[in-house]
């Protein structure tokens, strides 16, 4: 799935305009992206949590010509999942 099916299943579900429903997904992917920016964490019961992992600059390799790089500091999203979506995607 992907956003627009995600928009397009929203508009069908809830007889939105498909405007309407891509205005609600999009201001969804804000909310989100805004809380994490600002080093914040997101919580969907029953699905996981989204949060920003922090990590130290490093040394590399490049592996095509072998020299070594320094690798800058980054924060990256994180996604955990769930307990009672294991359980489901398993099929417990």
């Amino acid at each position: 799935m992907n956003k627009a099916d995600l928009i397009e299943m929203l508009a069908n579900k809830e007889n939105l305009t498909d405007k309407q429903a891509k205005d609600v997904v999009n201001l969804m992917f804000k909310g989100f992206t805004n809380e994490l920016k600002n080093g914040g964490r997101i919580e969907i019961r029953g699905f996981g949590a989204f949060s920003v992992r922090e990590y130290k600059a490093y040394k590399g390799r490049n592996p095509k010509t072998g020299n070594n790089v320094e690798v800058k500091s980054k924060r990256l999203p994180f996604f955990k999942v769930g307990r009672e979506l294991k359980k489901r995607v398993a099929g417990l």
